[in-house]
């Protein structure tokens, strides 16, 4: 009996309400780059801070630990889905901050890393971002390493965390919108026909590896000599890359082919949008080697004349409106993902040799005035990709900018050849690189 009466007092736990595990779709352009990534291509790119301290590991591991929870396109798992992948959220532990030991812009194994679709490293004085693409473009990247940089810095300056607090910056977006489908109109569009660039070819490094070249440049004196020529900074720099190609690969000579460069658009200031999700368009600069020994003053007028009607509004739409009927077809979404991989392979392939490079180009790069002197630079770059051995990145803080050549051949004279132009042109130059070409 007194048994009996000890089980009537006994209370029944509750059972413990499981937690919603949050889920996303992938955005419209995000949808390739699981299907194409991998050891060879990795689809990953690097983003960095330059601090004028040297970096202490455990704050910004700590300072990740603190950031990562509040940018869900970052704390979040790539997943299989039956038709499409699609985003979950993590919930483990931040990735851990490790020093570089590596080359950079490794293939990011969704079963390792925690999962995490993103790696934090640092070498002395620099703090490095690399990006799964998947997750987001350039801007969404310097959008999360530029709160991770703010964070370390009060961590490890107290008196700047006192003045700063812990909250984010109001410059600082969390929206996790799909622009894409926003700013889908429907259209009757054709696809985009593209012509077989002039490809970039020769002994490439051991996978994995790959060459960086930096070049550090007034903004200033850029500006000036691209006016001298009517043009932007970002024609101008893009022109001398296509000439130095036609001058040092092409030796002046026409060719059969013509020698293009990928652009990608940042689409956010020409929609109105705060998306930290991948949001860009990408259109083409293009220069034709008709003839011996053409100009400079030629190959800058054809890259201004070939961007001109694809860097407006209207044209954007269209190209948006192009791939993202592609996705809202009812046909191809019922398609199971297995049978898409291939096809979707197949069309990035035939892309892929419409382009001799691609240049990017992110932009002035600011920061909140009280952290301006604990920053010394900003710079990124990215990984090769189909038929691309070679590519530029350009970015700039204050008055400075870098181009940044990332390649994976072994030869560097274009390199070379396209510094030297810029330094002809009476631009200082200062170079520094990873060490690869001198191994």
């Amino acid at each position: 009996m007194a048994l009996k009466s000890r089980e009537k007092k006994t209370k029944r736990r509750k059972p413990e309400k499981r937690r919603e595990i949050k889920w996303d779709k992938l955005d419209n352009t995000a949808h390739l780059f699981p299907v194409i990534a991998g050891e060879g291509m990795s689809n990953v790119y690097r983003v960095c801070a330059v601090l004028k301290e040297e970096i202490k590991p455990e704050l910004l591991q700590k300072a990740l630990d603190l950031v990562l929870p509040q940018f869900s396109v970052f704390n979040s798992r790539l997943r299989q889905g039956m038709f499409w992948y699609y985003f979950e959220e993590n919930g483990k532990k931040a990735p851990r901050v490790v020093e570089e030991n590596t080359y950079p812009c490794q293939y990011i194994d969704s079963g390792k890393n925690r999962s995490y679709m993103f790696r934090v490293t640092y070498y002395k004085m620099r703090i490095n971002l690399e990006v799964f693409h998947v997750l987001t473009d350039g801007m969404g990247a310097f959008n999360f390493l530029k709160e991770l940089t703010y964070q370390y810095l009060r961590l490890s300056h107290q008196e700047l965390g006192r003045q700063m607090g812990d909250e984010l910056s109001v410059e600082t977006s969390l929206n996790t919108a799909d622009s894409f489908l926003e700013n889908y109109r429907k259209s009757t569009s054709k696809n985009y026909h593209s012509q077989r660039a002039y490809l970039l070819k020769g002994p490439v490094f051991e996978q994995g590896k790959m060459g960086l070249l930096h070049g550090f440049m007034p903004v200033s004196q850029l500006k000036e000599k691209a006016g001298q020529y009517h043009a932007s900074i970002n024609e101008y720099l893009i022109a001398v890359l296509l000439f130095s190609i036609y001058k040092e690969n092409l030796h002046g000579m026409p060719g059969k082919e013509p020698v293009t460069t990928c652009v990608p658009v940042n689409l956010r200031p020409y929609f109105n949008s705060e998306t930290t999700k991948n949001f860009f368009a990408v259109i083409t600069a293009v220069f034709r080697p008709e003839r011996e020994d053409q100009t400079f003053q030629e190959v800058i007028t054809s890259v201004q004349e070939s961007l001109k009607d694809q860097l407006t509004r209207e044209h954007l739409e269209e190209v948006i409106s192009y791939n993202v009927s592609n996705e809202k077809n009812l046909m191809l979404r019922a398609v199971p993902l297995f049978l898409k991989k291939p096809a979707m392979r197949y069309v990035y392939d035939m892309a892929a040799r419409a382009n001799t490079t691609t240049v990017t180009n992110l932009g002035n790069i600011k920061v909140l005035p009280e952290y301006e002197p604990f920053i010394e630079q900003f710079y990124a770059f990215l990984s090769r990709s189909k038929g691309q051995n070679l590519k530029g990145c350009i970015c700039s803080y204050q008055d400075t900018l870098v181009f940044t050549f990332s390649s994976v051949l072994k030869d560097s004279s274009l390199q070379k050849y396209f510094f030297r132009y810029l330094a002809s042109e009476g631009i200082a130059v200062r170079i520094e690189s990873n060490g690869v070409y001198y191994e």
